[in-house]
């Protein structure tokens, strides 16, 4: 199994940055794909971004150009840069991990609460 816990997250003000990061442990070989997905009030989850262990990267169209996301496989940490932060971006956001063979997220962390307001 994998443990996955975030860090980051709070309130903010349009326009500002946020950071997010989130680090994994257990049975970490098993992890190809980390991801940030995001849920607001009454929306279903939706991913924001995600990037493999080789660090191809995947973006939601609404966030490219403003949400970076990276990861240090040594440190088995996974982070997202949110740049020019917007009301919309309110949302509990998750940390997510997948394995190779897996089509959908099969770890999650516990949710981080960012809020865009002024």
């Amino acid at each position: 199994q994998v443990q996955l816990v975030e860090s980051g997250g709070g309130l903010v003000q349009p326009g500002g940055s946020l950071g997010l990061s989130c680090a994994a442990s257990g049975s970490i070989f098993s992890i190809y794909v980390m991801g940030w997905y995001r849920q607001a009030a009454g929306k279903q989850r939706a991913l924001v971004a995600d990037i493999t262990r080789g660090g191809i990267t995947n973006y939601a169209d609404s966030v490219k150009g403003r949400f970076t996301i990276s990861r240090d496989n040594s440190k088995n940490t996974v982070y997202l840069q949110m740049n020019s932060l917007k009301p919309e971006d309110t949302a509990v956001y998750y940390c997510s991990a997948r394995g190779l063979g897996n089509s959908a997220p099969n770890s999650w962390g516990q949710g981080t609460q960012v809020t865009v307001s002024e």
